[in-house]
């Protein structure tokens, strides 16, 4: 961190002496006033629900600015990232600080390739889950019990296990979704085949099966690979605190890793594109298009209780870079798969006109997010609603160990412990039974 040449000071309004504090410069973005002191020199905490206005940490991985809709990786815009990488090269990139070299990308899609496989326990493990149960729940399961089957790389305090066990993950967790999926339906678990990319070999363990050859349709493929990356990473948001937090305990990777899979699963997290697809149907099953603009006007209506799935995001103020690289793959796939005239799609398009043309959405800044249009490429694809935070697990697996990594790494990280203002009852004295 770099000191600024400037100091804040806080005074009180009840003579009490005023403190200095001192000021951090980061390379882009919001100074900090460092605050660690401030118990010990006030008797006093901060106070901020939802820590809009903490920092918890330094991180040279990715930054976001709300304000001009801006999101980089490593310094790189995700726009150059998504039309120039795969997932994978992102995967190096945020691992390792840097995009590699032909070298680099060749050893490293190779390591993660021979890696894909589980442990055939794995396949027993799931059995003792209904076949009914949400997606999200046995991932939270299966990626916990890792620890369980990979016992030489569960030292968290150690830069090495850390990296075998970014690899295990990254490369494991397309095969622990699939087989999720392919447990729920009730069909047989299909191993990776180490010819095909990252995307397509999921794509195969998704959606083949022994009887067939299947065959990687090359749009879809690179569809999925966007997904990936635009979700890879996306700052101290909720569940990358989560795995953060449990980290700074000392558990291992995969117990972490776990966490930030079971913080994913809420929807105002990683199911608000599971959220927004189900608000579409249920508009479909409503009336369809020609509900819309009802609908819409109950939007507006904030005693109505309902509520724009897909549109508005906590840290964009401005359009979601995300969302413009989502919609370009979005066409893409309703073209190549021929669902341009599919009465959902029709729905949701409708659903985005009035919201980019009418004056409440517009004054708002309430433009579609990611979640919007990945949720419509992935029901396209054919994977079902409930498992699409899965992909997005999947996809951010790669930053929450990079997090965590560069947590571990910092030697001024702490466990976690945030502090509170209490408003219960003051101390008393306990009744006897009969007296209460």
């Amino acid at each position: 961190m770099k000191l600024a040449d400037n100091k804040a000071t806080l005074s009180f309004s009840n003579g009490a002496p005023s403190v200095e504090m001192p000021v951090y410069q980061g390379s882009i973005g919001p100074d900090v006033i460092d605050i660690r002191k401030l118990y010990a020199q006030t008797g006093m905490f901060t106070y901020d629900p939802g820590f809009l206005s903490t920092a918890a940490c330094q991180s040279a991985i990715t930054y976001i600015d709300g304000d001009k809709g801006e999101l980089l990786y490593r310094g790189y815009p995700i726009e150059q990232l998504a039309k120039n990488c795969n997932f994978l090269e992102t995967c190096y990139l945020l691992l390792y600080g840097e995009l590699p070299n032909e070298k680099q990308k060749a050893d490293f899609e190779h390591t993660v390739t021979q890696h894909t496989m589980v442990n055939e326990q794995m396949q027993f493990f799931l059995r003792g889950f209904r076949r009914d149960a949400h997606p999200m729940a046995v991932l939270t399961g299966l990626v916990g019990g890792m620890s369980a089957f990979y016992h030489d790389s569960t030292d968290i305090n150690n830069p090495e296990h850390r990296n075998i066990a970014a690899i295990r993950l990254i490369a494991k967790m397309p095969t622990l979704v699939a087989m999720a999926y392919k447990y729920g339906m009730g069909q047989p678990y299909m191993y990776p085949k180490n010819d095909l990319s990252y995307a397509g070999n999921f794509m195969r363990m998704m959606f083949g099966n022994p009887c067939e050859e299947y065959k990687v349709n090359p749009v879809v493929e690179r569809a999925l690979d966007r997904i990936f990356i635009l979700h890879a990473d996306h700052e101290q948001n909720a569940s990358t605190s989560t795995v953060r937090l449990c980290g700074s305990s000392g558990t291992n990777p995969f117990a972490a890793i776990s966490a930030g899979v079971a913080c994913l699963w809420g929807p105002a997290h990683g199911g608000a594109n599971e959220a927004c697809l189900n608000m579409l149907e249920g508009i479909q099953a409503n009336g369809g298009i020609e509900k819309v603009g009802e609908f819409m006007e109950q939007v507006k209506d904030k005693t109505s209780g309902v509520k724009l799935m897909g549109f508005g995001h906590r840290v964009y103020k401005n359009y979601d870079p995300r969302a413009k690289l989502m919609q370009e793959t979005c066409n893409e796939i309703l073209a190549e798969l021929g669902l341009e005239n599919d009465p959902l799609f029709a729905l949701a398009k409708k659903l985005e006109k009035i919201a980019l043309e009418d004056d409440y959405f517009v004054q708002r800044k309430l433009y579609p997010n990611v979640d919007f249009y990945s949720g419509i490429v992935q029901r396209a694809i054919g994977i079902p609603v409930n498992l699409f935070t899965g992909i997005f697990a999947l996809a951010r697996t790669v930053g929450w160990i990079a997090q965590l990594n560069e947590q571990m790494a910092d030697p001024e990280y702490k466990i976690g412990r945030p502090r509170q203002l209490f408003t219960g009852s003051v101390s008393r004295d306990v009744k006897p039974i009969a007296q209460r």
